[in-house]
């Protein structure tokens, strides 16, 4: 009984550590950035669709949210991705996550 259980522990230690270096290696949310700490809107945006927001800074990311064009929100940072456009993580009531940046426009209130 003692065996089995040392023997599930580390397994469980093991795991554990595996799937956090893989997150570590895999998070799009690792690529270089700059801060903006500024106001943006939704533009581009096609009148029968909404701008999805994702959990990580990649189109393959969960879809957390969506917002209608011309949309105001908060643009807390963005991130440089390699091949593709830029990132940006932005607030705006309940919905914070990531959007693509191509579909922002930053904005004096």
């Amino acid at each position: 009984m003692k065996t089995a259980l040392k023997n599930l522990l580390l397994s469980a230690t093991a795991g554990i550590v595996i799937l956090g270096a893989a997150l570590f290696a895999i998070s799009p949310a690792m690529a270089s950035g700059y801060n903006i700490f500024h106001a943006g809107q939704v533009i581009n945006v096609s009148p029968w669709d909404n701008l999805n927001v994702r959990l990580w800074p990649a189109h393959y990311s969960q879809k957390i949210g969506h917002l209608p064009n011309l949309t105001y929100v908060y643009v807390e940072r963005c991130v440089e991705v390699e091949n593709s456009s830029d990132w940006c993580k932005i607030g705006r009531d309940d919905i914070y996550g990531w959007v693509n940046s191509r579909y922002l426009h930053l904005v004096d209130l």
